[in-house]
């Protein structure tokens, strides 16, 4: 009974809409930030750019850990999927790797630290090429009943010429 009312309320937190992406990918966080100055709130937004080292868990317990380096000093973040301080995430490149867990690049610095980007084909590109088929194939289609049409008015005119014919054959 519980558990069911814990899944009724992790459900309704759950957000929807986020991209696909797994450890090695570079990703772009926007975390809102609230600051309070004299009486003030104000809410902005600020980026966080890495590589994601780790993701744990399932559901609304689901969390990643990003790893940036800047000015030479290595900082990790990690940031539930479903928070509500996490406004978008962006991924900006997938990375090729053969592991789940990053945390060898804890210890590596500068070119080392690097991962390859993997080799894949842009979404955008799929979808061009979708809707060029389609195109090409609402064409075909329209060429097809353009044709049909054309065939059925060669037919009637056809008939209609062959039924004269009779009319001024009876005639004489």
């Amino acid at each position: 009974m519980v558990k069911a009312q814990l899944e009724y309320v992790a459900q309704k937190h759950l957000k929807s809409g986020q991209p696909e992406f797994a450890p090695g990918d570079t990703v772009r966080i926007n975390v809102k930030v609230v600051e309070r100055v004299r009486n003030q709130e104000r809410t902005r937004l600020q980026a966080f750019e890495g590589i994601v080292i780790a993701r744990r868990g399932s559901g609304i317990n689901e969390e990643f850990t990003v790893r940036r380096v800047s000015h030479g000093v290595g900082c990790e973040r990690t940031f539930p999927i479903h928070s509500p301080v996490i406004d978008s995430i962006a991924v900006v490149r997938h990375g090729d790797v053969r592991r789940a867990k990053l945390y060898y690049l804890r210890d590596r610095v500068g070119k080392r630290a690097r991962v390859r980007e993997r080799a894949r084909r842009p979404k955008d590109v799929e979808a061009a090429e979708a809707a060029k088929a389609a195109a090409a194939a609402e064409a075909a289609a329209v060429a097809e009943a353009a044709a049909a049409e054309a065939a059925a008015a060669e037919a009637a005119a056809a008939e209609a010429e062959a039924a004269s014919a009779e009319g001024t054959d009876s005639a004489e």
